[in-house]
């Protein structure tokens, strides 16, 4: 499949070069991993072992594919990254986050423009791109797997979003891309003003910021002490340490780390 996305390439006059992803790929850095999340999506949320969750085949693919790309764009010196991302992915992107009860961050959906990478598809909707391949006479790759309702995401594309057309009328993809839209800006605003947390941050200080801001400066801490990405559920824990406190014992994050209150600060530590 990709030598023949290749050969394609090179007939319109491209360089074309297919990347090799290594047998067992590591796990992205946080950062990383919440820029896919989106994707994935680069996002919160997420569905453990199943299919279509973030934990699962395809959060690992996207790692890979991921790493490949800026490991060749380094190499390269490309100033951009074309990634071909539909107004159909936007919108199952923005379901599953909200089935999965996900923050405004995940439910942004794609940006279209994030450092080096680009969506350029990021308004047309799938039918779109497919008829353009087809009357520029390429040959488009269907992946079997977008057609197994083993995975959560095909699931949300061939019966979620359809009964949603079918009982709410025609847009449905359209309306939740533009919510992902209205959300990014709302949550790139609020990102903008969530201050960064000390190593250890005094509670009371903690205590006077706004709900919003005050679980997105425990979630960006907690996640630079555990050193990979964190839970809504791990944030809702940190907040009752500031929020509620009533001498509860310390909280498990990820790769060993606990945070606990003490002497009014919340402190770190690792096992």
């Amino acid at each position: 499949v990709a030598a023949r996305a290749a050969d394609q390439c090179r007939e319109l006059g491209l360089t074309a070069e297919v990347l090799n992803a290594p047998a067992r790929p590591a796990s992205p850095p946080p950062a990383q991993a919440q820029a896919q999340g989106a994707g994935g999506v680069p996002g919160a949320g997420g569905g453990g072992g199943e299919r279509g969750g973030e934990g699962g085949p395809e959060g690992a693919a996207r790692a890979v594919r991921y790493a490949l790309l800026a490991a060749a764009a380094d190499r390269l010196h490309l100033q951009a990254v074309l990634l071909g991302h539909t107004l159909d992915d936007q919108a199952e992107s923005v379901l599953l986050g909200l089935a999965r009860g996900s923050g405004a961050r995940a439910l942004a959906g794609m940006p279209a423009h994030r450092d080096r990478y680009r969506r350029p598809l990021l308004r047309l909707d799938r039918a779109t791109t497919r008829a353009a391949c087809a009357e520029a006479g390429l040959t488009a790759w269907q992946d079997p797997h977008n057609d197994d309702p083993a995975y959560a995401r095909v699931r949300v594309r061939a019966t979620v979003l359809p009964v949603l057309e079918r009982e709410l009328g025609p847009g449905v993809a359209s309306a939740l891309a533009r919510t992902a839209a209205q959300l990014r800006e709302d949550a790139d605003a609020l990102d903008a003003l969530t201050p960064d947390l000390p190593g250890a941050p005094d509670v009371t200080g903690l205590a006077s910021l706004a709900p919003a801001l005050l679980a997105r400066a425990l979630k960006r801490w907690a996640e630079q002490q555990a050193g990979q990405a964190v839970t809504a559920a791990h944030v809702e824990a940190l907040r009752a340490l500031v929020e509620h406190w009533h001498g509860q014992g310390p909280v498990a994050l990820p790769g060993g780390a606990a945070v606990e209150r003490r002497d009014g600060r919340l402190a770190c530590r690792r096992d």
